[in-house]
């Protein structure tokens, strides 16, 4: 795969994915963030009801990134289940298959605010935070730590126009020293790339980043 599909942070080569994982070749991980299972129960208990298929459609992805790339280590960013309760909600089959999953390669789970308090979470070990070859891993971006870091949370998309028509798609979001993955997620949503928030949590120098077609799109980020 050729350089400009890759995004280089403090020395390292990432390989993203329009699906919103990010490989690490170096040493053999996939990260992704913010799968958000189960919001689709959620969401029915307050009223608001969609086809019930979104923990299914967010692991049958997952399954595919880990089969393309067979990690070593599979790396979930926080926000993985969409509450405290989603571990119970989840389908029998769909707990084989995340179970299935995270049986292939070394599993950490970074908590997100979503599922902080989540114990089990089918396979691996679960921590705040990880500090892995000089990266930190965390859920949400710290603008005030210098170091290389990796984060999700925000769910970053951008709005373009294509053909006379706007369009959004997920997109990864880079500086110098950080990189904020898109949500993984089928029913997530995205904020957009230049909302106050994310600007504020990356800092300056940021760029918007799509996969498409082994390179990658790039769009500066008005601060």
């Amino acid at each position: 795969m050729s350089r400009s599909h890759r995004i280089t942070l403090s020395g390292l080569d990432f390989i993203p994915d329009l699906s919103g994982a990010l490989f690490v070749p170096e040493f053999k991980a996939l990260l992704v963030a913010d799968l958000h299972l189960e919001k689709g129960t959620s969401l029915a208990r307050r009223g608001v009801h969609l086809p019930p298929y979104d923990t299914r459609e967010s692991l049958l992805q997952l399954q595919a990134a880990v089969e393309a790339t067979k990690p070593r280590r599979l790396i979930f960013l926080g926000d993985s289940f969409h509450d405290g309760d989603a571990r119970e909600r989840i389908d029998t089959s769909d707990l084989a298959l995340l179970r299935a999953i995270t049986a292939r390669a070394e599993t950490v789970w970074i908590t997100g605010n979503h599922d902080a308090a989540l114990k089990d979470r089918c396979g691996g070990m679960v921590v705040e935070e990880a500090v892995v070859d000089g990266l930190v891993l965390r859920h949400e971006a710290d603008r005030g730590d210098d170091r290389p870091e990796l984060s999700g949370h925000f769910h970053p998309k951008l709005r373009i126009h294509v053909r006379g028509k706007q369009v959004a798609r997920r997109c990864f979001v880079a500086t110098p020293r950080k990189i904020v993955l898109p949500a993984f997620g089928a029913l997530t949503g995205g904020l957009d790339v230049d909302h106050p928030a994310l600007v504020e949590a990356v800092g300056q120098g940021a760029e918007a980043l799509i996969p498409v077609d082994q390179r990658l799109l790039r769009f500066p980020i008005a601060a």
